[in-house]
């Protein structure tokens, strides 16, 4: 049997972070959204023979550089989901189709993986509820839990506690990575929780959703990963500032970035926006939000 589906990219409306864990990681509080922008996954799943010693899941996928062993999160995520659901006696073969930008702060592995738990549990009419399998996802990853929902949310923990807000009204988004990578454990090494002196103001953009304010949302949205990013990499500012002299309402780098998103209430304006960008830069995207 086999099953497709698009495995959608996530953007941080805001990100917080609050305090540092006894376990190494970071309480955060953030605002999460779903866009358009999205991977293609691709499941197969045979019976195994029984004597045979293949293995239970493999990747496969066009880019070179990604994993294709159980160090992919796609592939994780379907060893999590066998061991959960005690089915021992399939193969299942991944494709990805990779659309999202890799190591871009937009959640695109996290995306395949939360996509590989919904479609094995459709796949073997499992029905597991949404709150088992965002369980799965956090042992694979801190933003997977988010990717099986999606929409917007309110996170926090470790990225894992979700809330469900008003959805944000329908927006266009124009994303723009530029040609470096940020290692996102060093970002976190740079970030002092008590001195940080400007966050998000999250209660007022929850506010904002609420009243279906998207030029409210757009003026609340901040990265505190923005201010502790390295010397030299003056892009993400300029791709802000390019994104708002073209219109829009709002922008801010997405997760531990590089990424940076401009949000448009035109779909004229974020394509004029989008056509000025991608002169310039190779990876750039316009999509839109999804519930």
């Amino acid at each position: 049997m086999t099953a497709t589906s698009p495995a959608y990219a996530k953007i941080n409306i805001s990100l917080d972070i609050i305090s540092k864990r006894t376990d190494g990681y970071h309480n955060l509080l953030m605002v999460m959204q779903t866009v358009s922008l999205a991977d293609e996954i691709t499941i197969e799943c045979s019976k195994r023979a029984k004597s045979t010693k293949e293995k239970a899941v493999s990747i496969n996928t066009e880019l070179p550089y990604l994993p294709r062993d159980e160090r992919n999160i796609a592939a994780k995520a379907a060893l999590a989901y066998f061991e959960h659901t005690n089915i021992k006696e399939y193969n299942a073969s991944i494709t990805i189709k990779k659309n999202i930008p890799v190591c871009a702060g937009l959640g695109g592995g996290s995306a395949d993986g939360a996509c590989v738990l919904r479609l094995l549990d459709s796949m073997f009419k499992t029905e597991l509820e949404r709150e088992t399998l965002e369980k799965l996802g956090s042992a694979i990853g801190s933003d997977v839990p988010f990717c099986i929902d999606g929409g917007t949310k309110l996170a926090e923990g470790r990225g894992e506690e979700l809330t469900d807000l008003a959805q944000i009204p329908l927006s266009y988004i124009v994303i723009c990575k530029p040609p470096f990578n940020f290692s996102t454990p060093e970002l976190y090494k740079r970030v002092n929780c008590e001195k940080i002196s400007a966050r998000p103001d999250t209660k007022g953009l929850i506010k904002a959703l609420e009243a279906n304010d998207i030029g409210g949302v757009a003026r609340r949205m901040y990265n505190v990963f923005e201010d502790v990013l390295p010397h030299g990499k003056h892009d993400i500012v300029e791709i802000k500032s390019k994104l708002l002299d073209n219109d829009a309402l709002g922008a801010v780098m997405s997760g531990s970035g590089p990424s940076v998103f401009g949000i448009f209430d035109s779909e004229a304006n974020a394509r004029k926006a989008y056509e000025q960008l991608i002169k310039e830069y190779n990876e750039c995207y316009l999509t839109e939000t999804i519930k």
